[in-house]
């Protein structure tokens, strides 16, 4: 599984199965960081080309190394997040 980042495309910021031409991220990697991901409503509706895609809650790195615009932390508590939000929960980016 990936994520579309390639704004050429028309699965651009879609879920995507490999093989995959257009450029997409790869949503299994050996850092386990996706191994729980939270979708957030950032430029799902309606998608803008080169708008941003493949933001998402995921688990940090040990070292909490910066990301490319999503939002991590630790499983722990990203499994407390999913215990208290439902389809109508609003996440505020600041």
């Amino acid at each position: 599984m990936g994520w579309c980042d390639d704004p050429n495309s028309k699965y651009y910021n879609k879920l995507i199965k490999f093989p995959f031409i257009p450029s997409a991220e790869k949503l299994y990697i050996k850092k386990n960081i996706y191994d729980i991901i939270l979708v957030i409503n950032y430029n799902l509706n309606p998608i803008v080309k080169n708008k941003g895609s493949a933001i998402f809650i995921h688990i940090a790195t040990k070292k909490y190394k910066p990301t490319q615009g999503c939002i991590a932390v630790n499983k722990k508590d990203l499994k407390k997040i999913i215990r208290k939000i439902n389809k109508k929960t609003i996440i505020e980016i600041n």
